[in-house]
């Protein structure tokens, strides 16, 4: 079933009362190694602990089910150059959802130099043999640099044209600080990552090893798969003054029959959904029903999950600590509750927590459970 959701809060809410002081230090530039030894603060209402990743077998019980996203980060940033007459301009684009075989949504910068119409060469400056093989043309332009773009490669030519041309898209907080490297291709991408298609990592997902998942499986633990195709909108900030203004982009996945009819006989039976990371709770979200039970589902989805949602589905929320005035932190925020998370994030900054993609983690139960 191919279905969109545009789904939202009922309720506008000030962006700045999800604001907090975040020290630059807190911001992780290379993960933790091993990747479970990175640290995990459990929140359980006023209830705060310090554990590490790999306790997570402890933390969980025997029943209980967790579900990850399988997508797969692609090289989704693409140096380019517009000519125009003799002058010429470079322009950066990172891909952020595909719309057909042939054409992907993105962010140019700078967009103001590139008109619709025109064309954009994508390749390696100095390699003559490649550059201008990959080329676009600009078919729409939207807000906040947003482009549509039409290649002239389609499918599965276009993706291996992108893999020999990309680099992996670092979020920008990371790639303001240090260039991008070998290391990235590993370090950015979960041991699972299966279904190509992401330009952004589902981060929660990154602190897992086989050591871990064994050690779960050991536990009876169940494990649970689906596909949110991230995009590159999960970094843009909230730029609005309420989150009724505030503008989602939407993100590609799809919940498979099977996934559904295991993860509803959890809950039947008593066992709790352990959502890792905000990707696979926004897509389990969306293909929930009002009597608590998910579908199999595929489309796109554009909810935006702020305080006075009331989840259905996610007993349990794994994920890394987010921007301040971030959807994330509202999302967050609307599963533990703000005045929780707040008290949560202060403590993770306090004891030298570690922030974003690369960062530390957290698991979180929801405020309403016993």
């Amino acid at each position: 079933m191919f279905v969109a959701r545009c789904l939202a809060s009922r309720f506008a809410m000030r962006v700045d009362l999800f604001d907090f002081d975040l020290p630059e230090e807190r911001i992780a530039l290379r993960p933790a190694n091993p990747r479970d030894s990175a640290r995990l603060l459990t929140v359980r209402g006023e209830t705060l602990h310090d554990h590490v990743v790999r306790d997570l077998p402890d933390l969980l019980r025997p029943g209980d089910a967790l579900v990850f996203n399988d997508t797969k980060v692609i090289p989704a940033r693409l140096g380019g150059i517009r000519r125009r007459g003799g002058a010429q301009a470079r322009i950066e684009a990172t891909l952020h959802m595909r719309e057909g075989p042939d054409r992907w949504r993105a962010f140019l910068k700078p967009a103001k130099r590139v008109n619709v119409g025109e064309r954009i060469h994508f390749g390696h400056e100095g390699e003559s043999c490649f550059l201008g093989t990959l080329e676009a043309t600009v078919a729409e332009k939207g807000e906040g640099g947003e482009a549509l773009l039409v290649f002239d490669f389609s499918g599965p030519v276009l993706d291996e044209a992108i893999a020999a041309a990309g680099h992996m898209p670092l979020p920008p907080y990371i790639a303001g600080k240090r260039a991008e490297d070998a290391r990235d291709e590993v370090d950015y991408q979960t041991v699972y990552a299966r279904e190509e298609g992401a330009v952004a990592a589902p981060t929660a997902g990154l602190h897992f090893t086989p050591e871990l998942m064994r050690a779960l499986d050991a536990a009876g633990i169940e494990r649970h798969f689906v596909t949110l195709h991230v995009g590159a909108g999960t970094f843009l900030p909230v730029k609005v003054a309420d989150t009724d203004h505030h503008k989602m982009h939407s993100e590609r996945g799809e919940v498979s029959a099977a996934t559904a009819a295991a993860l509803n006989a959890v809950k039947a039976r008593g066992g709790r959904v352990v959502s890792v990371g905000t990707t696979s709770l926004r897509l389990l979200e969306s293909a929930s029903q009002r009597n608590g039970e998910v579908e199999a589902w595929s489309g796109a989805t554009d909810i935006f999950i702020t305080p006075g949602y009331r989840f259905r589905m996610v007993d349990v929320l794994m994920t890394n600590f987010h921007l301040p005035r971030s959807t994330l932190f509202m999302l967050v925020s609307a599963f533990s509750g703000t005045d929780t998370m707040k008290r949560a994030y202060d403590h993770a900054i306090r004891n030298e927590y570690r922030f974003y993609s690369y960062g530390d983690a957290s698991l979180l139960f929801r405020d309403d459970q016993p």
